[in-house]
C-alpha cells in the first residue's frame, strides 16, 4: 500500500508524529499555512499537489479541513482521496464538540496549538499578510488592533512538540496582545481517521 500525505503546515508535528513509522506512507508534503487568507488560491495548491503524486500511490490523505474552500475538493483529485471531515483545524485539536464548548466559554478566544504557538506574532503577521503595509504603519499595532475583539488565549496540548517551550511561547504571545492565557489538553485523532479511512478505501478496492 502506498499512501501519500499532502497537509498544511499548520499540522506538521502532529501529522509527523502520526506516520513515524508507518512504512505505507510514501510520500509527505506540507504546503504553506498562508494560502488559507487565498480560498481560491489554496484549492489549486491542493489539488496540483494531490494530482502530481497521483500515479505514483494508492492514495492520497488530505491533511485539510474544509477551510471555507475545500468543501468537495475530493472529487478534482485524480486518486482515490480522503481529508479530515470538519470546518477548521481547531476542531482538529479539540474535536468539534471540545470546539463549541470553547467558544461558549469565551467567544474571543485565540487559539495556540503547537503549530500556531511556533508562528508567534512575527508568524501572525506573516500569516495575515501585515508585513506588506506601508512602511509608516507598525504592522504589531495593525495586529493588536485586529485582536480587539479577543480577550483569551488557549493553549492546546495536542500530545507533540517540546511542551515546556510550547507554553512559553504561548504565554508571551498573549502578554504582548494582552489577552489572559489559558491552557487545555487537545490531541489530533480526527487526522488519524483520516489516514485510517485513506487507507480503507485502498483496502476496499483490493477486496
Amino acid at each position: 500500500m502506498r499512501i501519500a500525505v499532502i497537509a498544511c503546515d499548520i499540522f506538521k508535528e502532529e501529522v509527523e508524529a502520526l506516520v513515524e513509522g508507518d512504512e505505507d506512507v510514501v510520500h509527505l508534503e506540507f504546503l504553506e499555512f498562508g494560502l488559507h487568507i487565498e480560498p481560491e488560491r489554496l484549492r489549486d495548491a491542493v489539488v496540483e499537489k494531490a494530482n502530481a503524486v497521483a500515479d505514483k500511490v494508492d492514495a492520497i490523505m488530505l491533511g485539510y479541513c474544509y477551510c471555507q474552500s475545500l468543501m468537495g475538493v475530493l472529487k478534482d483529485i485524480k486518486a482515490p482521496a480522503e481529508m479530515v471531515h470538519t470546518d477548521d483545524c481547531i476542531g482538529v485539536f479539540l474535536t468539534p464538540s471540545g470546539y463549541a464548548d470553547e467558544r461558549r466559554k469565551c467567544a474571543g478566544t485565540w487559539y495556540n496549538s503547537p503549530g500556531w504557538t511556533n508562528l508567534g506574532i512575527e508568524g501572525s503577521i506573516k500569516e495575515l499578510r501585515l508585513d506588506t503595509v506601508a512602511d509608516e504603519i507598525d504592522p504589531l499595532d495593525l495586529l493588536r488592533m485586529m485582536f480587539q475583539s479577543y480577550s483569551r488565549c488557549l493553549f492546546i496540548d495536542t500530545g507533540v512538540g517540546d511542551l515546556d517551550n510550547l507554553k512559553v511561547k504561548s504565554q508571551e504571545f498573549a502578554d504582548i496582545m494582552g489577552l489572559e492565557h489559558e491552557e487545555t489538553v487537545g490531541g489530533y485523532g480526527l487526522l488519524a481517521d483520516a489516514l485510517q479511512r485513506t487507507k480503507d478505501l485502498v483496502k476496499s478496492r483490493d477486496s
